[in-house]
């Protein structure tokens, strides 16, 4: 038996940020976003369309965290109207940022007690504000899933916000907003995607649906990443990164993520690397360890990689040594210590614990 939801309505194509005002309304919007001239000509876009907003909140960081969402709390806090509906243009990040804005109309206290609790606490408003979400980049599907990635750096500590309402009511993606965006930028978001499908596809939760996405988004990604690497005004290669984008969120927003993911958060918070770029390199190693684990996975990953998975595990590095990523956790200063303790503990860990590869496989192939 299974079951796949989804309830947000995407509107995709080029020029579809038209589209934005008239699902606005006539509803008060509050608009979440980056400090940068190009998001600043958006949102005076958009108001020409749509009115001003009633508050405009842009100090959002990469990997938001605890320090800069207590101040966009904050803010919200102080506005003299609260907004009827969130409007996101970004990328990940601002998506995140705006997710934890539509709980914390109580404070960000309340929004950290909730986390640091497992969701075990009432702290927080039994509906979320409605949230728009427009992403500038095609990577981290956020537009089409209920949860948001939230650091607390301080404590060197990851949590994921998850409620049903997060969901945003609609997801507007349109490519030409990302057109423009930088090499690194555009690779790592595009291994993110990547990473979302294979790891919605070796997943304890995968179902027929979800697997179907994932399987044309790889494919998506695997066919037109190093192109757009090499040409990133190239409008036709953006609307198929976001699409897959799109396609690899839809299947993990059911399938939550497996084991690469797990081992990726330490390696952003100690290290830095970019999340994209972190999940990516451990990709071939867990494509090694999980062939053979299941029928149904062999099948999937067969129609992105041919029948010949270990050699499809070989392409899958050669493709990200193309892109200029190392897949040795050496080559990103992880120390052999941190690295055999990382491991441990995301074999335990819930995204561990959606991986279907057995635990002496993974340990064959990681050490």
């Amino acid at each position: 038996m299974w079951t796949y939801r989804n309830p947000v309505r995407i509107h995709f194509g080029v020029d579809s940020f038209d589209s934005v005002a008239s699902l606005i309304g006539a509803r008060d919007y509050l608009l979440v976003t980056y400090d940068e001239n190009i998001f600043t000509d958006l949102g005076k876009r958009l108001a020409g369309q749509a009115g001003p907003a009633v508050q405009v909140i842009n100090n959002i960081t990469p990997n938001p965290d605890f320090s800069s969402l207590r101040q966009s709390c904050a803010q919200m806090a102080a506005a003299k109207l609260m907004p009827e509906v969130i409007v996101a243009i970004g990328g990940g990040s601002v998506l995140d940022a705006a997710k934890v804005l539509c709980v914390g109309v109580n404070g960000f206290d309340a929004v950290a007690q909730y986390l640091e609790s497992g969701g075990a606490s009432d702290t927080l408003p039994c509906n979320a504000v409605p949230l728009i979400a427009v992403p500038t980049t095609a990577g981290t599907g956020s537009e089409v899933t209920s949860w948001a990635t939230v650091w607390d750096t301080e404590a060197a500590k990851k949590y994921s916000l998850a409620r049903d309402d997060l969901y945003p009511t609609d997801a507007v993606v349109d490519p030409r907003l990302m057109v423009g965006m930088p090499r690194l930028l555009t690779v790592s978001t595009g291994l993110d995607a990547l990473s979302h499908a294979l790891e919605s596809i070796w997943n304890v939760n995968a179902n027929p649906v979800s697997t179907t996405y994932a399987i044309k988004a790889a494919r998506l990604v695997l066919a037109h990443l190093p192109a757009l690497a090499g040409d990133l005004g190239n409008l036709e290669l953006r609307t198929h990164l976001a699409e897959a984008a799109a396609m690899a969120g839809l299947a993990f927003s059911n399938t939550k993520t497996a084991l690469a993911h797990s081992l990726s958060y330490p390696i952003t918070l100690h290290h830095g690397v970019p999340h994209g770029l972190a999940c990516s390199l451990l990709l071939p190693s867990v494509m090694r360890s999980v062939i053979g684990a299941s029928e149904v996975c062999d099948q999937a990953l067969g129609a992105i990689f041919g029948d010949d998975l270990a050699a499809g595990a070989d392409r899958l590095e050669a493709f990200l040594r193309e892109l200029d990523v190392a897949t040795e956790f050496s080559a990103y200063g992880v120390t052999e210590a941190e690295w055999s303790r990382w491991v441990d503990e995301a074999m335990d860990g819930e995204r561990g614990r959606n991986f279907i590869g057995p635990q002496n496989q993974v340990q064959e192939v990681f050490f």
